[in-house]
């Protein structure tokens, strides 16, 4: 009867895998593993523990070489603390760039200085238990000083094989690896750095709970949260912006709400995403940046009176042409982009594909065909972000502050049209009233004072010997200013609508001295009131007629008054559920925030707010 044997496993050797195991899931060394040095090939570094005569006779634990390859020595048995230390020593050899071909790596103090510098960074770190022995306090000097003192006064015997190369160097130079000659050379130390803004990433993640450690592959994060962080870190100028938005990424909302790739809603600052799409960290870059720039820019409020879908679609055009100029992250497939459109704002590209409307409705925004990514209202999604901050004010000075710190620290152009809606940005904008009173300075001019000697003058207290001139009207007539009003009465106005506008109208035309205004009331048919005193505009006004909308009629009966001035400008007041106009002289209209006109108006368009 046979006795069944097993194949007993070397606690040395399981040891060393697990230390190499738990350090390629490092995210500080993970890029050294997994190098491009061609266009179509790939390296990184390995590790291999075997019986090695050389090593045996330089009693050395390891050595590295410039390829990548750390060659351990089985004659050393060590636990997987120290084999991590091992490993860690020689692929830090690595990304501090010690194996670079200009460096002079046969130089004995050149790899005893090396060393002491890894292992003060190992300390530092704490990677792993130091196997050789280290004196309990290590020297700060800078590597280069401490190389050139150890090069004329030679190495302190303390520090003399500090690293694990034994009696000689733990490197093994490119001088004697001549398949690491030319272009296609590894990088280490740049494939290094990617991997120290990994670890400080994953180390905030770790203090915040969003992973249990820094070496659980369990806990790494999605594309979408990496491309995220990566605007956090690297990229200011929507850096602040990124700090506000919550990432939703949710299969079933998204399917319900058929959203392909993402939508935004800056209301509650979320952008939702599919994460069933496979993208890259890269394309997921432009997508949250082409969302942050919906928001910040405020595309939602600034669809006025067009086609919400179409003006969605103008305004990507316009965001991916800036996206794809400045080079963040890679573009989707798919994506609405127009070259001929460079440079061109979100309003005139608006005017320009209009003309295709058939067409356009079946392009494709990042949530899908004929549906706009802005939503307005915030997805029913369990849990929402705080609503103490003004939206208007939050993404105002977190897009300037990120521009100004992205042109202080020279971080590359920006588009023209993006520099030139970014600088809009810095004056808010006006209200209502305050544009309705800069047309009535343009267009009901009040007459002007002027000082004059020919009155008796003023004197002041203090110079009682120095004449001033004193305030004078003309002595010839000059005409009064008046401005025509045609007002929708139709039982769709509402009385506070009505409140606002005849209010504003009367004080404004009060401050500009005029002395009344042409009123005419329009429903089905117009009701001339004639010439109104501005102080009875908005409180003794008795509105006639309540039915259908027509406008024209009113129109035609101010312009063909033999008593009113043709140079009198006319304003609309209006919610919108009106026939198409056509005036002849200058006219605005005056209309509710949410209306909007079945026509391109000519003139200016005050939205009550």
């Amino acid at each position: 009867m046979g006795r069944k044997t097993r194949a007993q496993i070397d606690p040395n050797v399981a040891a060393f895998e697990a230390a190499w195991r738990k350090l390629t899931g490092h995210p500080m060394f993970a890029p050294l593993l997994n190098v491009q040095v061609g266009p179509w090939q790939r390296t990184g570094v390995r590790a291999a523990l075997a019986e090695d005569r050389q090593l045996l006779a330089a009693n050395a634990i390891a050595v590295v070489d410039a390829r990548g390859m750390i060659r351990a020595s089985k004659a050393h048995r060590l636990n997987e603390d120290q084999w991590s230390w091992v490993l860690a020593h020689c692929l830090l050899h690595l990304g501090f760039g010690h194996l670079a071909p200009d460096r002079h790596a046969t130089d004995p103090a050149y790899g005893d200085a090396a060393c002491l510098a890894v292992a003060r960074f190992q300390r530092a770190v704490k990677l792993g238990t130091e196997p050789v022995l280290l004196p309990a306090e290590l020297p700060t000097v800078d590597e280069s000083v401490l190389l050139r003192q150890w090069r004329q006064a030679g190495v302190p015997a303390e520090y003399a094989g500090c690293g694990t190369g034994g009696h000689g160097s733990d490197l093994i130079p490119p001088l004697f690896d001549p398949d690491t000659s030319g272009a296609g050379a590894p990088d280490w130390p740049a494939q290094f750095a990617v991997g120290l803004s990994a670890a400080a990433t994953a180390a905030v993640d770790v203090a915040g709970g969003a992973r249990s450690s820094l070496t659980d592959p369990a806990s790494h994060r999605q594309p979408w949260h990496l491309a995220m962080n990566w605007f956090l870190s690297s990229y200011p100028l929507l850096g602040a912006l990124a700090s506000r938005f919550t990432l939703i990424a949710d299969a079933e909302l998204a399917r319900a709400w058929d959203i392909t790739v993402a939508a935004v809603s800056p209301a509650a600052g979320e952008i939702y995403l599919n994460p069933l799409r496979n993208l890259s960290a890269m394309q997921w870059r432009f997508v949250l940046a082409h969302e942050m720039l919906h928001a910040a820019l405020r595309h939602g409020d600034r669809i006025g009176g067009r086609d919400p879908y179409l003006w969605n679609v103008a305004a990507d055009y316009v965001i991916n042409g800036w996206l794809i100029e400045i080079g963040v992250g890679e573009p989707p497939d798919g994506l609405l982009y127009d070259p001929q459109l460079a440079g061109m704002s979100a309003e005139a590209v608006y005017d320009h594909i209009a003309k295709d409307l058939r067409r356009l409705r079946k392009l494709a925004t990042l949530r899908g065909t004929g549906l706009g990514d802005v939503l307005g209202e915030p997805l029913p999604y369990p849990g929402t972000p705080g609503r103490g901050v003004n939206l208007d004010d939050f993404y105002r000075r977190a897009l300037l502050a990120g521009y100004a710190y992205h042109q202080r620290e020279g971080r590359g152009h920006l588009p023209a049209g993006l520099v030139a809606e970014i600088r809009v940005l810095e004056q808010p904008p006006l209200p209502w009233d305050a544009e309705l009173a800069r047309w009535f300075d343009e267009y009901v001019p009040s007459p002007q004072r002027a000082r004059s000697y020919a009155r008796p003058s003023r004197r002041q207290a203090s110079t009682p010997n120095i004449p001033r001139p004193g305030w004078r009207w003309p002595d010839e007539p000059v005409p009064r200013c008046t401005f025509g009003v045609v007002l929708d009465t139709s039982g769709s106005m509402n009385h506070e609508l009505l409140g606002k506008a005849l209010g504003a109208i009367a004080s404004y035309a009060t401050a500009r001295d005029v002395p009344a205004a042409r009123v005419v009331f329009c429903d089905a048919h117009p009701y001339d009131a004639g010439y109104l005193p501005v102080e009875q505009i908005a409180g003794r006004v008795r509105v006639r007629g309540r039915g259908g909308t027509v406008l024209q009629p009113g129109i035609h009966l101010l312009e063909t008054a033999p008593d009113f001035p043709t140079t009198a400008p006319i304003l609309l007041i209006t919610d919108g559920y009106c026939d198409v106009v056509r005036i002849r002289r200058e006219h605005a209209f005056l209309i509710p925030e949410a209306a909007r006109l079945p026509f391109t108006p000519r003139g200016p368009v005050f939205r009550l707010r």
